[in-house]
């Protein structure tokens, strides 16, 4: 299952290290990894996806009070959005013109 969340913070390079230290509640709750976008047009415009095992242990993550005071400290000023999402397709298109 995976999860993602867009959100703007202040500033990245101060957002970062508190997110990082975060990933043993993320862990705790199930989570098996993410990755990170930031804005093209705004460095502080983030998508994250996460990996979770299930949308349940998720839910108990995003319910969990030190995520709150996580994104307090490193600086998210907008309100989260969610969105989750099962994998449908992957394709690469280099592979696919070696073929």
């Amino acid at each position: 299952m995976l999860l993602i969340v867009q959100h703007k913070v202040t500033d990245y390079d101060a957002w970062k290290p508190v997110f990082d230290e975060h990933e043993s509640v993320r862990a705790k709750y199930g989570g098996q990894g993410h990755t990170i976008y930031r804005g093209a047009d705004d460095p502080n415009e983030l998508t994250l996806v996460f990996r979770y095992e299930s949308r349940e242990r998720a839910d108990e993550f995003m319910r969990d009070p030190s995520l709150a005071e996580a994104m307090r400290r490193g600086g998210v000023i907008s309100e989260p959005r969610f969105a989750w999402v099962e994998e449908a397709e992957v394709l690469s298109y280099q592979e696919r013109k070696a073929a």
